[in-house]
């Protein structure tokens, strides 16, 4: 991992643990559709779409934007009831709640590795970024992706 990728990570887990301190209470939703990135990459690599129901929010895979990947794509490496179903369609972020300017509770599949973390989430001021990272344990130790707003 590149220095800086490090420190922005470090960055990040320390901004959404502040978020308890120092979040607003309410702001704009997740809710709607976001375009993913794969860890450093400049294109697009999926669309994904958030909804909420009851103040729960979950995320799944609408499309890929990956040229040349198959539509029926299988995650094999999934344990569970998610081992063998389509990566299309699959809820790969579930139970993320609304808590003090952020969003946290939830866990996020990696559907490369099958890896299954806890993860949290901060949304931009201007509503059109979204900050996603999964972790193990604590904040601290986990990876961090930002997901731009597709609608």
């Amino acid at each position: 991992m590149a220095p800086g990728a490090a420190l922005r990570g470090m960055a990040l887990a320390v901004w959404i643990a502040a978020g308890g301190v120092y979040g607003q209470s309410a702001g704009p939703s997740p809710a709607g559709q976001w375009h993913t990135f794969g860890d450093g990459g400049a294109q697009p690599r999926a669309v994904i779409r958030i909804t909420e129901a009851n103040g729960v929010f979950t995320a799944r895979i609408v499309r890929s934007l990956v040229p040349g990947e198959d539509p029926d794509k299988l995650c094999t490496k999934c344990n569970g009831e998610r081992h063998g179903q389509r990566l299309m369609g699959m809820a790969f972020l579930t139970g993320m709640k609304r808590v003090d300017g952020g969003f946290s509770g939830g866990e996020i599949l990696d559907p490369d590795t099958g890896g299954v973390y806890r993860s949290a989430m901060r949304l931009s001021d201007d509503g059109r970024r979204l900050m996603v990272r999964g972790y193990v344990g604590i904040p601290l130790f986990g990876r961090s992706q930002e997901w731009v707003r597709a609608d």
